[in-house]
């Protein structure tokens, strides 16, 4: 649930811990050591246990690689956390550099002199990382070195435990196929492939495959666990049994022999020669396709045999999720009912995510169901705060909603039915007729992105990428941009960020009918404001317009709450533009009015927020 964020990090303690690491290097006969955001999962959602990179740098972001050296450090973060990290680390300790502008390998070949050792953990890289750094490490005449122990593992005297939290079965109905079912499935694929066994790493493959979900890492229901699925026998789960009651613990042996983690490395050396293993050399651990070549097994490279599967959500998935998304667009609009109430300068940052909770929170409890979590830690943002598009609010950087000013929070929900992520960027009180202007016209530009994307029409095997540049175009036109992706794919009561799919520059991989990815497009003017409009939306395939003959996909708008009017320059928009927009906002007022719990404020504030436009 919401945290409040006091700003204390571990930067302070940066200068002895880097004197430590680097004692260690020495006694290695190391010049360096690559320092990952990342865990022997290669998930983006890590526990206390694996946050390595905070631990030394001070820096709490999601992404982020540091590298040491015997005379200096950096640490590499991408746009969304360069404020950030400047913030929260120690800058005698660590140079702070943006990857756009230097990767951490270009950096490394620069510094580096012939001889030199670099050491990396086996377990925190895969393998496609560790090809690309080794080759272009050995073209500088040094050589890149997998470590045993890690050697902030060996300083990190207060390390917090492996979580054990418990793990819960995902009921068929909601996950819309059995675990039998998806098992035989995964089989049939490895006979089609003629291999004997894949390796899944990925807690969220895991989760999909054997309809589980847990709670050992923040906010997103994972049960951190290996498995190896065999196309002659039952599949092996490597899952702490802590985690599991009676009652998860035999349906789990129904359908899987059950092994603790520790067990894991034993079990890839014994897969023997003459096994042909598919692995996925970009999401699993180097670690792990070492382990299966030494005990003489074949690695055959293939992607996650689980991910597209389980982006592609079923009849079952889809229902559960347009029923989180009603509920929580309940939640969302009661929210922004309450904060247009509130007089500017009486809510602050932190407030305004908590109430949201507690919105969300009664919500599902007077609709008969339950808040399990929120889906990432709220961006609660205004001024030039919200202008770092992923934000998190601390005690320390906390600010007053301010008259004049726009706030903009986005937010998620994990139910049972389905996992939300929906940000609104609303007016908070009365700007000034210039401020209003230049609010407007940016706000309306990212608004048109919004809806070409929402609107658009497109051939089956078009890609992410190929979409990217319809959100974009009302911004370039004016010189602006954003610096993020427009869309990322989305998790049925799991991950909040979910591929392979997404939508942006570099999503390459086709959208099929079924998948579900955000639309959010943004505008952010550094120290001074930001603007983001988001809803998730699902793949679906429309009827073939009349004298076409090439079938097609298009979206559907799944989330629901009103998007501030009084941002909106009618001007600027086009007659299809405002006809959607009208659409839009009468879907919303149809699908969420029925909510029987309203204040007469909040069905007021439903009601003439989703009046339509006037030209």
């Amino acid at each position: 649930m919401f945290q409040t964020y006091d700003d204390k990090s571990d930067a302070t303690h940066s200068a002895e811990r880097l004197a430590a690491l680097r004692t260690a290097l020495k006694e290695q006969n190391l010049a360096g050591f690559i320092v990952p955001r990342a865990d022997e999962h290669q998930s983006e959602y890590v526990p206390p246990s694996a946050e390595r990179l905070s631990w030394l740098t001070g820096f709490t972001g999601s992404a982020g690689t540091a590298i040491v050296l015997a005379d200096e450090a950096t640490l590499f973060v991408d746009g969304r956390y360069t404020v950030q990290a400047a913030a929260q680390v120690d800058k005698a300790a660590f140079e702070v550099v943006f990857i756009g502008d230097k990767s951490p390998t270009d950096w490394l070949v620069e510094k580096i002199k012939e001889g030199d050792r670099i050491g990396f953990d086996p377990w925190l890289t895969t393998r496609s990382q560790r090809r690309s750094m080794a080759a272009k490490l050995e073209n500088a005449g040094a050589e890149l070195v997998a470590l045993s122990e890690n050697p902030i593992d060996l300083a990190w005297s207060d390390r917090p435990d492996t979580p054990t939290g418990a793990v819960h079965l995902h009921p068929d109905d909601l996950a819309g196929r059995s675990a039998a079912e998806k098992i035989a499935e995964q089989k049939e694929a490895l006979a089609k492939r003629r291999a004997q066994a894949v390796v899944l790493t990925d807690p969220s493959s895991i989760a999909w495959l054997f309809n589980i979900r847990g709670s050992d890492v923040p906010h997103t229901p994972l049960a951190l666990s290996f498995a190896i699925v065999h196309q002659d026998k039952a599949p092996d789960l490597f899952i702490d049994g802590r985690k599991l009651s009676n009652a998860e613990r035999d349906a789990l042996a129904d359908l899987a022999g059950l092994h603790e983690p520790g067990e894991f490395a034993d079990a890839l050396r014994a897969l023997g020669k003459g096994t042909k293993v598919l692995y996925d050399a970009a999401g699993s651990a180097e670690a792990v396709a070492l382990l299966v070549e030494e005990g003489g097994a074949e690695i055959v490279e293939a992607s996650d045999p689980i991910a597209l599967p389980k982006a592609r959500k079923n009849a079952a998935e889809i229902a559960g999720s347009r029923a989180a998304h009603i509920r929580d667009g309940v939640a969302v609009t009661r929210f922004l009912a309450w904060l247009d109430l509130q007089p500017a300068g009486s809510v602050s940052e932190i407030d305004a995510a908590k109430k949201l909770e507690e919105i969300r929170t009664e919500t599902a409890e007077l609709d008969g169901s339950k808040l399990e979590d929120v889906s990432f830690d709220s961006i609660s943002s205004t001024g030039p705060n919200a202008a770092m598009n992923h934000y998190r609010v601390t005690e320390k950087s906390n600010r007053t909603l301010e008259a004049g000013e726009l706030y903009l929070i986005d937010s998620g929900a994990q139910y049972r039915d389905g996992t939300t992520d929906i940000t609104r960027t609303v007016l908070v009180g009365e700007a000034s007729s210039d401020r209003l202007t230049l609010y407007r016209d940016r706000f309306t530009r990212v608004l048109k992105g919004h809806i070409a994307l929402a609107m658009a029409n497109f051939p089956k095997e078009t890609s992410g990428a190929q979409l990217d540049v319809l959100a974009r175009t009302p911004l370039w036109q004016a010189g602006l941009d954003f610096d993020h992706g427009t869309g990322h794919g989305i998790g049925s009561f799991l991950a909040v960020h979910e591929g392979p799919q997404r939508i942006a520059k570099s999503g390459h991989v086709a959208l099929e009918p079924g998948m579900i990815v955000s639309n959010e497009p943004g505008y952010y003017r550094p120290g001074d404001f930001g603007i983001r409009i988001e809803n998730l939306i699902v793949v679906r395939e429309p009827k073939v317009p009349v004298g076409g003959d090439r079938p097609m996909l298009s979206f559907e708008t799944i989330s629901f709450a009103p998007i501030d009017r009084r941002l909106i320059s009618p001007a600027l928009l086009t007659a299809a533009e405002i006809a959607w927009l009208d659409l839009y906002h009468a879907r919303v007022r149809a699908s969420l009015s029925f909510w029987p719990h309203y204040t007469d404020a909040e069905r007021k504030f439903l009601e003439n927020s989703c009046r339509p436009i006037v030209r």
